[in-house]
């Protein structure tokens, strides 16, 4: 890659999950001095399995750490669907129900893949933990940023990478609120002990509006578990107060069957739980003067598309060649918005035809999946190009 006459400059990017360490790694490649605040006191590890798929394949590939990701595939064997009593409803392979590419596209844990992308950039980046963002003020030549912590440093441009609930989004673009789609779900996820001797698999329990699974990476002896629950409104209130999201989730599942009440004591007694409500970013802009988004902070698909962390590293390698390329940042984030946009709303728009479902809310909708799940041997034909491989990747800048 020849970067020689690569414009140089300072760049800030707040968030150091997936997007953020991607697009440091791509920034420092092109020349860049780049820094990433992270609020947490170290990387953060653990975490539930995440799809790496279509056109990301390819940016992991260009990035040198596809050996790794593969290295990590979690390669489960069977997802097992059961009824609101715990019988089997159907047996299939993930990948039918996924909808990607066997021996081309990985699943990791989110965990494992922030881990290698902050190992693979770590030693040419400055990262500091254990603080954030606290306020931005954009001039002629910069922005001036205060950190938590007091310190105060300017850089060229900021770079909003902080997730769903972006600090940068909200300080720069207003409330969350006036960005957030809500599609009609909560969760709860978290690990409990494999109790049940799964292995490489993951059962999936349904009755209407509610689904509980447990999810076996390896043979390991926790499980993640996943509680999702139908719900007209957002519950705001209970957001923000641990003891309440539990109670609503109990309330909730009261009664129900299965291994769910052994999964509610687990809920109470985990150390790791998290709740949140299942939603959308959608934004008409991903930039405002030197600051820009990416990544879930800019256009969060959710998990039932199962292409969060793929639209991130996407969206990092394309926004990072953007500002390359251009030594105006106006310029560079136009690009960059121009390039990405189509392929991240084809994948949000994903929701109805991937895992909103796996969770019907009515007892018809729920017998009719069933139905298609009993048939089902291998993934459903495809009319046209996947949503997850719809972007042609540019060439790296120089090459």
């Amino acid at each position: 890659m020849n970067t020689g006459n690569a414009p140089k400059g300072t760049v800030l990017v707040s968030g150091a999950s997936i997007a953020g360490p991607a697009v440091a790694y791509w920034l420092r490649r092109y020349g860049f001095e780049v820094t990433v605040v992270e609020k947490a006191g170290a990387p953060r590890g653990g975490g539930y399995p995440v799809d790496v798929r279509g056109t990301a394949v390819e940016v992991a590939r260009r990035m040198g750490i596809l050996p790794r990701l593969r290295e990590a595939h979690i390669a489960s064997r069977r997802l097992t669907f059961l009824d609101a009593d715990g019988g089997e409803v159907a047996v299939v392979h993930p990948q039918a129900v996924a909808g990607g590419v066997e021996g081309r596209d990985v699943e990791v844990t989110r965990g494992d893949l922030a881990d290698i992308l902050y190992e693979t950039v770590r030693d040419e980046v400055e990262f500091v933990f254990d603080d954030s963002v606290d306020t931005l003020t954009e001039h002629e030549h910069g922005v001036d940023v205060t950190f938590r912590s007091g310190l105060r440093r300017g850089f060229d441009v900021v770079l909003g990478a902080d997730g769903l609930h972006s600090r940068t989004r909200e300080l720069v673009f207003g409330p969350e609120r006036r960005f957030h789609r809500y599609l009609g779900y909560c969760f709860a996820v978290f690990t409990m002990p494999n109790t049940l001797g799964l292995s490489h698999e993951v059962l999936l329990w349904n009755t209407p509006g509610r689904a509980a699974a447990l999810y076996a990476v390896g043979d390991s002896d926790e499980l993640h578990a996943f509680l999702t629950f139908a719900r007209p409104e957002p519950p705001y209130e209970v957001l923000r107060d641990p003891e309440a999201r539990h109670d609503l989730v109990a309330r909730t599942f009261a009664g129900d069957g299965w291994e769910v009440p052994a999964v509610l004591t687990a809920l109470r007694h985990a150390d790791d739980p998290f709740f949140d409500t299942v939603g959308q970013i959608r934004m008409p802009r991903w930039s405002r003067g030197r600051v820009a988004l990416l990544g879930d902070a800019a256009h969060a698909p959710s998990f039932l598309t199962g292409q969060g962390s793929s639209l991130a590293l996407v969206g990092a390698y394309v926004l990072a060649g953007s500002l390359a390329a251009h030594r105006d940042h106006t310029a560079a984030f136009a690009a960059y918005e121009r390039d990405v946009r189509g392929f991240v709303e084809l994948n949000q728009a994903q929701v109805g035809e991937g895992g909103g479902s796996l969770f019907p809310v009515t007892a018809e909708a729920l017998e009719e999946r069933n139905g298609r799940l009993r048939g089902l041997t291998a993934p459903p034909p495809r009319t046209g190009r996947p949503a997850h491989t719809a972007l042609t990747l540019p060439e790296p800048f120089g090459d």
